[in-house]
């Protein structure tokens, strides 16, 4: 009798050691990929996984990865937290108000459609190639992104909400604080989960393309002196990076809105 009540249950535990399983299988496939690929070309341009980490181990051990890594999240943490403020404020002035929509828009689709290859020359023209030209290209990166997003969840809430406060006789801080805000909150988070996949990507692509600094001059530098290696080593620093922080925000977004579930875009 108590088999049928029983199985599901054991179902549902099994589902995220499951899960968990599945992305560790694809990850070691695509590493014994990337192994045998390598070893069948045999080529400079392309180091094995094993010789790729080996470099990572002995990059890991000296000081000047971990300068590097300084150099370039000083202007990427800057940037993005100032994205943070400005694109959230912004966003629910935008979803709140609407006739401010139209003074603000056209800048959000100009930041939007525009290539950060071709803000970067403008940014180093006007400021520099100090931390503030590299603080600046991050943060237009990131603060479009996190503003769009802040005003789409502020716009899709349930109007019921609203309603129902409002005829409680709730005041415009009220609604705020009761509706606005928590209605906003999954959006507010998938807003910075996305404004911090730019600023990973802006903060390399500006040091790539202009300022030779941090991670950029270390992959520039191996790029020049053939050191497939290293170079990979390097990438795969800032991959790892990316994936850590990103996995943060979606445990804090489990935490803070977990009545979402899957309804905002991962």
């Amino acid at each position: 009798m108590l088999r049928p009540s029983l199985q599901p249950k054991s179902l549902r535990l099994s589902e995220p050691a499951l899960r968990v399983g599945i992305r560790i299988a694809s990850i070691a496939v695509v590493l014994l990929g990337w192994e045998l690929v390598a070893r069948r070309l045999d080529s400079l341009l392309l180091p094995s996984f094993t010789e790729t980490i080996t470099a990572l181990a002995s990059l890991v051990t000296t000081g000047e990865l971990w300068e590097a890594v300084w150099l370039s999240n000083q202007a990427m943490v800057i940037g993005f937290l100032l994205a943070a403020v400005v694109g959230i404020f912004a966003g629910l002035l935008l979803g709140r108000w609407r006739a401010v929509e139209p003074y603000v828009d056209p800048y959000l689709t100009i930041l939007l459609a525009t290539s950060k290859s071709a803000l970067i020359p403008l940014v180093i023209m006007a400021v520099g190639l100090g931390l503030q030209s590299r603080v600046l290209v991050v943060f237009i990166s990131a603060v479009v992104i996190i503003t769009v997003n802040v005003r789409a969840g502020l716009r899709t809430m349930d109007p019921n909400w609203v309603e129902m406060a409002q005829s409680f006789g709730a005041s415009e801080g009220q609604l705020w604080r009761k509706v606005y805000l928590r209605g906003a909150i999954p959006a507010i988070l998938a807003g910075l989960r996305l404004g911090l996949a730019r600023s990973i990507s802006a903060m390399v692509t500006v040091e790539l393309l202009l300022v030779a600094l941090g991670l950029g001059r270390l992959i520039l530098r191996f790029r020049e002196t053939m050191n497939g290696p290293n170079l990979y080593a390097t990438v795969l620093v800032i991959v790892i990076e990316a994936v850590l922080l990103l996995q943060l925000f979606r445990w804090i977004d489990r935490r803070m809105a977990p009545w979402a579930g899957e309804g905002v875009a991962k």
